[in-house]
């Protein structure tokens, strides 16, 4: 009884502590403008189970994918046993689906020791390929500091969860005497010179460390860029599905040119006219782009493919998406200590430079590598559009072709009435 009671309060503790962050993480992506995606729910549920659930943008890169699909399908069916373990924890009971399942019990726990095993070697793999072969797509400015850290946390959580899983099972077999695991039988002699009351206790020891290890798992997620692994199905449902190049219209702005050339036009219903155009701050940008901030995996796929990066420009569009979730959450952080109408005077810009910005071709390479779907572009489009429109900040360049633009109804310095002159060559 005593044990339930604490499993209850421990896990109580924990799910409030982690409900406290996904409210303040929804609060978050709802600072941005509103953007309606509900149109064709069909085709935006199949590219869910086609990019989210069967990780088909992965296979791109067939070795990491390979151990990817070994992580996300152990994460999946592990839960299995974490179920088992949350109905034991409260009941007071152990193994509470042995008699129900009886000998198919034994080859379930069988195939989680296995997968168990592979997620293990997965994440040693990880480990190696960023420490020792040192993949060039997870290095970069940005990844200095916390995000190395954050990526080396989550390969040792699994590790030592996975750990605990074999352990417990290698101590309680002795005990169970009902099946022989094909992993934890190999571990089984580390304990064989306990009693029945020190196994008992081992076992014990092991389901919480692990059951402790999953909470603190689960309220660590929040704060990491492994967010992914519960975003990455909203984000793909909610993928923008007009083709990557198109570069939609400001509405605001076809408005008001609109009300300025015809003055029989009638603007939308409850129209209002726009404070400014672009994106200075994260709360410029629509909800989704900053709920793609969050889904980022930070895997660098994007920049890997970017041209601009590649010819060594500044640009690099997961520091983009990073720096819009890093604002996101320090514009959120300050609003909580200073109420909701709190604004810091910083903005967007203060992270991503105009050099970054310019850099990009708009070639959407980055949004074809992402294996959620995320784009970068829009981002960089409305914060050059803040730029131009706002600031007057275009480089030298673009501001010729501009005035081409005003004075000549084309790009080309040559008045309207000689376009044609060519002809007569």
């Amino acid at each position: 009884m005593l044990s339930s009671i604490l499993f209850i309060i421990v896990t109580a503790i924990a799910v409030w502590f982690v409900s406290k962050s996904v409210k303040k993480i929804a609060r978050n992506i709802h600072m941005g403008r509103p953007e309606s995606l509900n149109d064709n729910k069909k085709l935006r549920l199949k590219t869910m189970i086609r990019v989210a659930f069967g990780q088909s943008k992965m296979t791109k890169k067939p070795i990491p994918a390979f151990l990817h699909l070994i992580i996300y399908v152990g994460f999946i069916l592990i839960n299995i046993e974490v179920l088992e373990i949350i109905i034991d924890g409260i009941t007071g009971n152990h193994r509470i689906f042995q008699p129900l399942l009886g000998g198919f019990y034994g080859f379930l726990i069988g195939f989680f020791e296995i997968l168990g095993v592979l997620v293990i070697l997965a994440c040693i793999a990880f480990l190696y390929r960023r420490h020792v072969s040192k993949v060039k797509r997870f290095t970069g400015v940005e990844m200095n500091g916390w995000p190395i850290k954050d990526a080396n946390y989550i390969l040792f959580i699994e590790i030592v969860l996975m750990s605990a899983l074999l352990l417990m099972n290698a101590a309680d077999a002795p005990l169970q005497n009902a099946y022989q695991l094909p992993i934890s039988q190999f571990l089984t002699p580390i304990f064989s010179s306990m009693g029945e009351h020190a196994l008992h206790t081992t076992v014990k020891l092991f389901w919480w460390i692990h059951w402790i290890g999953v909470l603190l798992f689960v309220n660590y997620i929040p704060f990491s860029k492994h967010l992914h692994i519960f975003l990455a199905f909203p984000n793909t449902y909610y993928s923008k599905l007009e083709p990557v190049g198109e570069i939609p219209n400001m509405a605001s702005v076809t408005t008001e040119v609109k009300l300025m050339l015809d003055p029989s036009f009638t603007p939308p219903d409850n129209y209002q006219s726009p404070e400014g155009f672009g994106a200075k701050d994260v709360a410029d940008l629509s909800w989704k782009n900053l709920m793609e901030s969050y889904s980022c995996t930070e895997c660098g796929r994007c920049t890997s493919v970017c041209p601009a990066n590649i010819t060594g420009k500044l640009l690099s569009p997961r520091k983009v998406m990073m720096d819009t979730r890093d604002r996101l959450v320090e514009l959120g952080n300050e609003k909580d200590k200073n109420g909701p109408d709190f604004h810091d005077g910083k903005s967007l810009h203060d992270k991503i430079s105009s050099e970054e910005l310019w850099a990009c071709t708009t070639c959407n390479a980055c949004v074809d590598a992402c294996p959620i779907n995320i784009r970068p572009v829009d981002i960089i489009m409305q914060m050059r559009q803040y730029l131009v429109m706002e600031q007057s900040a275009a480089p030298s360049e673009l501001n010729g072709m501009l005035t081409n633009l005003e004075n000549n109804s084309a790009p080309w310095q040559f008045s309207p009435s000689d376009r044609a002159n060519w002809t007569n060559q």
